[in-house]
């Protein structure tokens, strides 16, 4: 995730448009030889055909202004300062898409849920809050608006099947209620260059007895962070100190999506299942089959607090503090982002895959042929994850329109979210954000030629590994709600205030405080929580699954693997 997607500070870049002259086809003309050219997955002809189909279904709203909001990253920058005035000169729909921080998105979002007046006619905001739209019923169900109201006004060659993120926006229910946009995943990040170089393998296989390569566990990950902390470079020309850990620890809203990102789900807290851990999730909540939560505390039947919750957070303030640059612990999330591309960290256990952008920008760690020094690889896993689980996360920005805009202005605004998303923009789209959608566009003759520049970004969205990696699911009853818990107590845990047994008692307790006064207030219906009883947690740590008991021995045998045969055993 590049520097601007996870800040908090509101940045409103507001394209402000005064109604342009209607031209229709003519601009589209124009729009597809100018910006599009033959880097689409659709001949001209068929971009032509798309065209005419949106000019035609947006004949009833010209002159029509829209709002729209989305946060700000590489991906919705283009959308707004390119597709969103090409869209309004095309459709005759002006459309204003404002660029505001993420939180802020989420504010706004709650903002018209509880007042039930519309602030904007579409937001672009993550699958993570899946459990919430569905739950709340305010947010327009697609599949069945798709199918009534918004049948006029959904284009025939949107081609569902071929987004990749679907699995993450439909509700238990089976229904879509968000349609994505962009997409990324949280990798491991290491360099190339440092684990092929002679001397470096030949040391570490000398120190640790087993070869340098991608880490398959954290023992193995721990292992290469003491590594490569402090090692002298000279001989590859790399000068200054060195780390093989990077991290961020201030008490900041982006600490609790650290974790919230699969950080627990990696070490091995949650349940088997895909997307998404069941009966508990990444986040330590349980649910009954009803798809309601039942806890997060351990004598609840959560894992929140439990030995697996403990040993994540444990490890990840060891490493902070041992690995990492002295720096990191007062970051946040968009001041560490960009370190790994000043050229000084050895690997990163996670990196959101919106940072490829910058990094391919770098001259630290690039080649002067513009291939990287860097790739990109699976994360690996902690002692308590077992074969099935959940192994990383990825999130997918998506279109949602609430059910308070009303019919004409959502109407509007769902042209405009299939327009940008659509098969004739998408591969440009891709290439300028680098954060994939569709299928199509993956498979596409245009990033086959870009791959080799992109760290292993590709072959990874083309192997059927990226399906292990997925949103916050629909166990979580109020994503805004419950977020703001986790920083609020891991913060005490990273700065020592507590230890983490201490933060996470505490934060469980809290995420129940909250669904209890959801359940008492009735407001999801049958679809909200209906706590479990409290019970002695050893009940719940005799059974299988989540929540686990403490192992007696928290490491294992370290295992690494070749980048390159990692790599093609994807593409076989």
């Amino acid at each position: 995730m590049n520097v601007l997607l996870r800040s908090t500070t509101a940045l409103t870049v507001a394209m402000s448009l005064a109604a342009p002259a209607f031209a229709g086809m003519e601009e589209a003309t124009e729009f597809l030889d100018s910006e599009i050219g033959d880097v689409s997955t659709l001949t001209r002809e068929e971009q032509e055909a798309e065209m005419q189909w949106f000019v035609d279904a947006a004949d009833a709203f010209q002159g029509m202004n829209i709002n729209v909001v989305s946060e700000t990253i590489t991906t919705h920058e283009y959308e707004s300062q390119v597709l969103a005035p090409a869209f309004s000169r095309i459709t005759g729909i002006n459309v204003t898409h404002d660029l505001i921080g993420e939180g802020d998105v989420v504010e706004k979002l709650q903002t018209q849920m509880q007042s039930g007046q519309n602030v904007y006619d579409a937001y672009v905001n993550d699958s993570d809050l899946i459990g919430t739209h569905w739950r709340y019923g305010q947010a327009r169900n697609l599949t069945e608006w798709m199918a009534g109201p918004g049948a006029d006004v959904t284009s025939p060659t949107l081609d569902l099947e071929d987004f990749i993120g679907l699995e993450f926006t439909t509700g238990p229910d089976g229904n879509l209620y968000q349609l994505p946009d962009q997409q990324f995943a949280n990798l491991y990040w290491f360099r190339y260059d440092w684990f092929n170089d002679e001397k470096n393998k030949t040391d570490f296989q000398n120190e640790y007895g087993y070869e340098l390569g991608v880490p398959v566990n954290w023992s193995a990950y721990e292992d290469i962070a003491e590594f490569f902390t402090g090692r002298d470079l000279s001989h590859m020309g790399v000068d200054g100190d060195i780390y093989g850990n990077m991290d961020y620890g201030k008490k900041d809203p982006s600490l609790g999506w650290r974790y919230t990102d699969a950080w627990m789900s990696m070490a091995g807290m949650g349940d088997k299942g895909e997307p998404n851990g069941l009966p508990v999730d990444e986040w330590g909540i349980r649910v009954n089959e009803n798809s309601q939560p039942v806890g997060a505390c351990m004598d609840r039947g959560g894992a929140t607090n439990s030995p697996a919750a403990v040993y994540a957070v444990e490890k990840a303030i060891q490493w902070l503090q041992d690995y990492s640059p002295p720096a990191a612990a007062g970051m946040t999330f968009s001041e560490a982002g960009p370190v790994p591309a000043q050229g000084k960290i050895a690997q990163q256990m996670f990196m959101y895959t919106t940072f490829v952008a910058p990094l391919v920008d770098s001259d630290e760690v690039m080649n002067e042929d513009g291939t990287p020094k860097w790739r990109l690889a699976p994360s690996p896993h902690g002692i308590y994850w077992e074969e099935g689980m959940k192994v990383g996360y990825q999130d997918v920005g998506s279109w949602t329109i609430l059910n308070s805009t009303p019919e004409d202005r959502a109407k509007a605004a769902w042209l405009y979210a299939q327009f940008v998303t659509s098969k004739t923009v998408d591969v440009k789209k891709s290439g300028v954000g680098l954060t994939f959608i569709r299928d199509s566009t993956i498979n596409s003759d245009y990033f086959t030629e870009r791959a080799p520049r992109l760290g292993g970004l590709v072959e990874f969205y083309r192997s059927p590994a990226r399906t292990q990696w997925s949103p916050t699911g629909t166990n979580v009853p109020d994503y805004p709600k419950l977020a703001q818990l986790w920083w609020q107590n891991i913060g005490d845990a990273m700065s020592g205030a507590k230890t983490a047994q201490e933060a996470l008692d505490k934060l469980c307790s809290d995420m129940e405080d909250v669904m209890s006064r959801i359940e008492r207030a009735g407001i999801q219906g049958d679809l909200g929580p209906v706590l479990n009883e409290e019970e002695d947690p050893q009940m719940w740590l005799d059974r299988e699954g989540a929540p686990k008991p403490a192992l007696e021995n928290e490491e294992e045998e370290p295992q690494t693997v070749s980048y390159d045969e990692l790599v093609k055993s994807w593409q076989e």
